[in-house]
């Protein structure tokens, strides 16, 4: 699922532009689409890491 999350944070970073400046222009909103894209691929890496993260500190079950 993670180029449909890419594309969903590209679609909600235009339009939250959209709504912040009604008369951006095509850059801005091209810009903005390709930071909300990128910057799910990072949020995701970093929630990624994090689970992982958390598995490895967890003990295993059958060890008390």
């Amino acid at each position: 699922m993670g180029l449909l999350n890419e594309i969903i944070g590209a679609v909600v970073a235009e339009e939250a532009l959209s709504k912040a400046d009604p008369h951006a222009g095509f850059l801005k909103k091209t810009m903005a689409a390709v930071a909300g894209y990128e910057g799910e691929k990072f949020v995701e890496g970093k929630i990624t890491q994090h689970e992982e993260d958390a598995e490895q500190q967890q003990p295993p079950a059958d060890q008390q």
